[in-house]
């Protein structure tokens, strides 16, 4: 189903404009994104046909299901107390059953969590990019070989410089586990022998194990960091990821900006751990931000990352502290919640 659907079988309760445009912090490169409540059309919703959620124009449009919205709204998640508390100006249309939909009904102490929490979310995702910006990986993927070493004196070498020393090439090699030792193994070599190398392939995930003839003596003793290798190709693994799926004019901009971190990532940190303190102290959500030209600051990169994260850190202990003595309840109204939300989906089927 489509969201032009949807407003064709007037299944729609609320559609908004979101996001930086509603926050007030667009500028000219910002995108419209619109945000909508809808009712499934009563055949579909006693189906097989249920749907919860439809996307469109790669998720600038996002239309939530009425028993999504408020199962969400009861969890104080951001995005739908937003949409619940949007500025008229930004209101493209609301149903007359939506008004029944208050805020101070859900409104509740979960909010630190929601807000704080998922704005420490993404200080974490910030330092994770800063990371990854700093330390970039080599495309040519290192193999087992490459944490492999072999036992000299009081050290130690890489086996490939062992083998290269040798002129030894490491598929003639056979390696036999020695006991008690954890990863640590006899080196042997037989030119003509049947030796199964360190390595099977260049594909290999473990080293491989030869059996040797007996009184065959090693050549020397190889040490496998396999901790080590198993780190390395998450860490490989979850950069390459990434690098295949960030927002490359996201990117190109925190490159620009040279401080190494996803600045508008870091001004919804922001923008979320003051959006937790109004509400602790006040019961009230603000979405149109009154400080644009210090979170569009942040945006610009004039912060370095770790004034930023020193900031963030002492605005989350200032919302712990207002929750502390904040009157909000602890939780919404779960059964005033469900009675709602059968009181309104009951309404709408009577009236279409």
């Amino acid at each position: 189903m489509t969201i032009q659907e949807l407003k064709e079988k007037n299944c729609v309760l609320f559609e908004c404009i979101s996001g930086s445009q509603a926050y007030g912090l667009a500028t000219a490169k910002s995108d419209v994104d619109i945000k909508g409540v809808f009712i499934l059309p009563k055949k579909d919703f006693y189906s097989l046909n249920y749907i919860d959620q439809v996307n469109e124009d790669n998720n600038n449009k996002a239309y939530f299901e009425l028993k999504k919205f408020i199962d969400l709204l009861s969890k104080n998640n951001p995005n739908m107390l937003e949409m619940l508390n949007m500025p008229a100006d930004y209101i493209l249309y609301k149903h007359s059953l939506f008004n029944k939909i208050r805020p101070e009904d859900f409104l509740s102490k979960l909010s630190k969590d929601a807000f704080a929490g998922y704005a420490m979310t993404q200080l974490q995702k910030a330092r994770g990019l800063n990371k990854k910006i700093l330390n970039p990986l080599n495309e040519q993927k290192k193999s087992i070989l490459d944490f492999c070493y072999v036992i000299q004196g009081q050290g130690s070498i890489p086996v490939m410089a062992f083998l290269k020393s040798k002129s030894i090439s490491q598929e003639k090699c056979g390696l036999v586990a020695i006991a008690h030792m954890r990863e640590v193994y006899g080196l042997y070599y037989k030119e003509n022998g049947n030796y199964k190398g360190i390595v099977r392939n260049e594909g290999s995930m473990d080293i491989a194990l030869s059996s040797v003839d007996k009184g065959e003596q090693p050549i020397a003793v190889m040490s496998f960091n396999k901790d080590g290798y198993s780190k390395y190709c998450k860490d490989y693994n979850d950069y390459f990821t990434w690098v295949k799926k960030r927002n490359e004019v996201r990117y190109e901009n925190t490159v620009e900006h040279g401080k190494n971190y996803d600045a508008k990532n870091m001004m919804h940190t922001f923008r979320l751990l003051e959006m937790a303190e109004e509400i602790g102290s006040t019961g009230e959500i603000n979405v149109r931000r009154s400080n644009r030209e210090f979170l569009l600051s942040i945006k610009k990169g004039d912060f370095s990352y770790e004034e930023l994260v020193e900031r963030a850190n002492k605005k989350l202990l200032s919302v712990n502290a207002v929750y502390e003595k904040s009157t909000l309840k602890d939780m919404p109204d779960l059964i005033k919640i469900n009675e709602l939300l059968v009181n309104i989906r009951s309404a709408f089927y009577e009236e279409a």
